[in-house]
């Protein structure tokens, strides 16, 4: 009988044990080659539809596959070992009863062996986030500006500007932690209101353009690291490498031109006859 050894991933609980405790660590991921290097910083790696758009150069995210994000998610599980990864469920997955999005939620972790799935909506979306948990499918929800429903919202606008505005997002937050998810994406909201959302519920909060007091942060990973040459107002850069790739490039390109590629001794030579 031969014994199987398994890398330790960071669970759900102990996500959840971060509420009050130590800030979680997310960033989206997409690939192999990344979610190897960011692995051993991240907490948690979100499979996010925005690939739509930073991957495949949509205009939204309303065009992203089941298929798409179940291909994404096979290849962040190949380059992680430690993170738990989450799959963005995409728009028309799950909305149109909670068994239609189990069935296309058990179908992508069965297909990809990630940890949990995320679902857009609050109270309208509780009794599909509880038909889910109750079924051993761990849900991250979100709430406050979710992209996938863009339409309706005229845009991607900041939502939470008003105090009339509050109540609504604050029964979404709670119907989103009553319904047993483990977490919940507090996106494009007013500080002031995410933070009083984050001291009102049992669950971690995970900011993108909320506010500091969640109790965790989510970027895009092509945003922060300076890929996106129209990034979101509030992404603060880390890295520049949109003109580090243009820079690259370009000098490749000169030394192509100048028949001076690959600019090192070719280590192929020919064998001397006999």
């Amino acid at each position: 009988m031969s014994a199987v050894v398994e890398s330790k991933r960071i669970s759900v609980p102990e996500i959840m044990a971060h509420k009050n405790a130590k800030p979680v660590v997310c960033l989206t991921c997409y690939h192999a080659h990344t979610a190897r290097l960011l692995d051993e910083h991240v907490d948690l790696m979100l499979v996010g539809d925005s690939l739509g758009m930073v991957i495949h150069g949509m205009e939204n995210t309303l065009g992203v596959t089941l298929e798409m994000m179940i291909l994404h998610t096979q290849a962040v599980m190949r380059g992680s070992k430690r993170a738990l990864v989450v799959l963005d469920m995409p728009f028309g997955s799950y909305e149109e009863s909670p068994q239609v999005a189990f069935r296309n939620a058990s179908r992508a972790i069965r297909e990809t062996g990630c940890q949990a799935v995320k679902l857009e909506g609050g109270a309208r979306m509780a009794e599909t986030m509880h038909y889910l948990t109750q079924r051993g499918i761990p849900v991250m929800g979100h709430i406050g500006l979710t992209p996938q429903r863009i339409q309706i919202f005229g845009g991607f606008k900041t939502q939470g500007r008003t105090e009339a505005e509050w109540p609504a997002i604050e029964a979404d937050a709670l119907a989103v932690a009553e319904a047993g998810a483990f977490a919940v994406v507090l996106e494009g909201m007013a500080e002031p209101l995410a933070a009083k959302i984050t001291g009102q519920i049992a669950i971690p909060t995970i900011g993108i353009g909320a506010s500091p007091k969640c109790d965790g942060q989510i970027l895009v990973m092509e945003d922060m690291l300076g890929l996106n040459p129209h990034p979101p107002k509030f992404v603060r850069q880390y890295g520049s490498m949109g003109a580090d790739i243009e820079a690259a490039v370009k000098a490749y390109a000169a030394e192509v031109r100048a028949r001076t590629f690959p600019g090192k001794e070719n280590v192929y030579t020919m064998k001397k006859a006999g």
